[in-house]
């Protein structure tokens, strides 16, 4: 999948996430994670990240997140959704995931 807009998916309530992902012209993957647990879960937060990117096929990207304590499977949800919108893609065919 390529980034070739800005995408945003969540909110920043408690329990959420806010994710915005768009184009990295310098390639790869680079987070931006700012986190009310980012001491406790900071390196479990990437790991998810990174895997999502992997499972979506995307190389390059900046991911900018602001966690207010979100589950791993929020923040997945929340990633793809904003990675569908960055791609441009408007139409996703969840039940054959």
């Amino acid at each position: 999948m390529r980034i070739v807009k800005t995408g945003i998916a969540g909110t920043l309530e408690s329990s959420d996430v806010m994710i915005t992902v768009r184009e990295n012209t310098a390639k790869g993957i680079k987070i931006e994670l700012q986190s009310i647990v980012e001491k406790q879960f900071g390196k479990q937060i990437h790991r998810v990240i990174n895997e999502k990117m992997g499972e979506l096929g995307i190389e390059d990207a900046i991911i900018s997140i602001n966690d207010k304590g979100a589950l791993d499977c929020t923040i997945k949800a929340r990633l793809e959704a904003a990675s569908y919108r960055a791609a441009g893609i408007q139409h996703v065919r969840w039940e054959e995931k």
